[in-house]
C-alpha cells in the first residue's frame, strides 16, 4: 500500500486560535468554564476539553450567572452577546477573525439596504451566527437549484456572501447562476472561503488523480471536513470520512491501494497518526508526504485574554 499524505491538512489557524483560546481561559479562570456549542467541531476535540472541565452548552441561559462564557471558533449572534452580558458572564470570543470578516460584510450590506443570499448550510453554526448579524436582510441559499425560486427582480438591490467552509466549487456555481440572474449582485472584495479550507480541497482535488482512494479524519458535523470527502467521492474515488483508526474497516482495502490521507481544518495531527500506524501494521504502508502548499497564517489571541494572561504571567502559547 502507498500512502500520499496531503499538506497542508488538519489544525488550521482560527482552530489553533480557538484552542489555546479555551486552553488559556482554564488555567486563568479555572474550572468550571462555559463554550456556546462545540469550540470547533471535532469529536477528539470536545472530549478532551470536556474531561478537562469545560462545559459545553447550546443556550446561554444554561450558564449560571457571573460565569465565563467562550463563543466558539464559529461566531454568534449579537442577540446571543446581549443576552450574555445580561447575565452579567464574562464573555470570551474564540471567534475566527475570517468569520469576523464576513459578520462585518453582513452588517455593512444590511446597512446599505441590501438583501443577502447567504450560500451555506442551514443549521450550521456559522450559518446561524451570521444570520444573526442582520436577520431581516438574509435568505439562505443551499444549492443551485434554490437560485431559480429566488423571489427577487432586476430592480432589487442584492449581494452575497457565503460560509467559509463550503466546496469552493460548488460556492462558485451557485454564485455563477446568482451573477447570471442577478446581473446587479454584489459580492465582497475577497473570497469568503477560508483559505485553509481551499487549500485543503487543492490538495485532495490534485492528489486524488494519482489515488484508489481518500480518507479524511474529521468528524461529520465539520463542513469542511465532508467537502473533502464530497470532492473525493465527485472525482469518482472512494472515500471515507472517520473520526479515528478506529473506524477503519479492514473490508476497504486489498493490500496494494495508493491512499491519500487528510484532515479537516479542526482534526488534530494525532489522529492522522494512530491512522498512519495502523495501516502501516497491517498493510505495510509506505508513507509520501506531498505538500501542495506552505501555511504560515497566525491569529493572536483575544485582546482581552491576552492582557489577563500576561498580567497573571501565564506562558502564551
Amino acid at each position: 500500500m502507498k500512502i500520499l499524505l496531503a499538506s497542508p491538512r488538519g489544525f488550521c489557524a482560527g482552530v489553533n486560535m480557538a484552542i489555546e483560546t479555551l486552553e488559556t481561559a482554564i488555567r486563568l479562570h479555572g474550572t468550571p468554564i462555559y463554550v456556546f456549542h462545540e469550540i470547533v467541531h471535532n469529536k477528539h476535540v470536545v472530549d478532551r476539553f470536556t474531561r478537562e472541565g469545560a462545559v459545553f452548552v447550546d443556550t446561554v441561559e444554561e450558564v449560571p450567572e457571573g460565569a465565563v462564557l467562550l463563543f466558539s471558533a464559529h461566531g454568534v449572534a449579537p442577540e446571543v452577546r446581549r443576552v450574555a452580558a445580561a447575565r452579567r458572564l464574562r464573555a470570551i470570543d474564540a471567534t475566527c477573525p475570517l468569520v469576523t470578516k464576513v459578520h462585518l460584510e453582513a452588517i455593512k450590506y444590511a446597512k446599505q439596504g441590501y438583501r443577502i443570499m447567504l450560500i451555506g448550510h442551514e443549521g450550521h453554526d456559522e450559518v446561524i451566527g451570521t444570520i444573526g448579524q442582520a436577520p431581516e436582510a438574509f435568505t439562505l441559499v443551499e444549492s443551485p437549484e434554490d437560485v431559480a425560486t429566488l423571489p427577487f427582480g432586476p430592480d432589487d438591490k442584492l449581494a452575497y456572501l457565503t460560509q467559509t467552509t463550503l466546496s469552493v466549487d460548488d460556492a462558485s456555481r451557485i454564485i455563477r447562476l446568482l451573477k447570471a440572474r442577478f446581473p446587479q449582485i454584489v459580492g465582497p472584495p475577497k473570497d469568503d472561503i477560508c483559505y485553509a479550507t481551499q487549500n485543503r480541497q487543492e490538495a485532495v482535488r490534485l492528489l486524488s488523480d494519482e489515488a484508489t482512494m481518500v480518507i479524511v479524519l474529521g468528524s461529520q458535523n465539520s463542513s469542511n471536513s465532508q467537502r473533502l470527502a464530497e470532492l473525493a467521492r465527485e472525482r469518482g474515488i472512494a472515500a471515507h470520512l472517520i473520526d479515528g483508526a478506529s473506524e477503519i474497516d479492514p473490508a476497504w482495502f486489498r493490500g496494494d491501494e495508493t491512499v491519500v490521507i487528510t484532515a479537516g481544518a479542526s482534526a488534530p495531527e494525532s489522529v492522522v497518526q494512530d491512522c498512519l500506524s495502523w495501516l502501516r501494521q497491517r498493510f505495510n504502508a509506505d508513507v509520501e508526504e506531498r505538500t501542495i502548499r506552505d501555511e504560515d497564517v497566525y491569529f493572536p489571541l483575544p485582546k482581552e485574554l491576552r492582557a489577563a494572561a500576561t498580567a497573571a504571567k501565564l506562558p502564551m502559547a
